[in-house]
């Protein structure tokens, strides 16, 4: 539709169709719209067309997630201050979705363990080296992100655990490290 969302008939435009049906009434590119809040004056691009662009450009929600703002900012009409939107509101998505282990919890199967770090990484291009520092009940004291990208060599893990008193260490173990290295 040529003009802006306003010019559109009401029942129409994504916000006013939210408030009338609920959220599950609108599509995605709409959902996305509703974030990103205006279009691009410059290429005359809605906010919805911004929105079907992201979904078709980077093949739906799921990897629109895992893009890069730099990668969204690629994207005629999506500048930094859209994609950072874009970005916090996936990321917020992506966490009410997660079942994280609250302080207090005791973990007590790797179930748990997989489902506190499944969510916020499952869509992440880098490997990222992770360990949960647990007290004598088996509760988080403390999430420690040992590297982003790789590990040098695992004696720099001393170096993380130094300066806590913890009874133990659950680890994710990237695949490129053999497991004796640990030992």
């Amino acid at each position: 539709m040529a003009g802006g969302i306003k010019q559109w008939p009401e029942d129409e435009r994504p916000r006013e169709k939210l408030l009338k049906s609920g959220p599950e009434a609108l599509t995605d590119a709409e959902l996305l719209a509703l974030i990103l809040r205006t279009g691009d004056a410059v290429s005359g691009k809605s906010a919805l067309d911004i929105g079907r662009e992201l979904l078709q450009e980077f093949g739906g929600l799921r990897s629109l997630s895992g893009a890069s703002t730099a990668d969204i900012c690629r994207i005629k009409g999506a500048g930094p201050a859209k994609a950072a939107c874009v970005k916090a509101a996936l990321e917020l998505a992506g966490r009410s979705g997660a079942r994280r282990l609250e302080s207090s919890e005791r973990y007590t199967s790797p179930r748990q363990i997989f489902d506190h770090f499944h969510a916020a990484y499952r869509d992440r291009r880098k490997e990222y080296f992770l360990a949960l520092l647990l007290d004598g009940k088996n509760r988080i004291m403390k999430e420690v992100r040992i590297s982003e990208g790789s590990l040098r060599h695992p004696i720099e893990l001393n170096s993380h655990f130094k300066t806590y008193s913890y009874h133990s260490i659950v680890f994710n173990i990237p695949p490129k490290i053999p497991p004796k290295d640990f030992l």
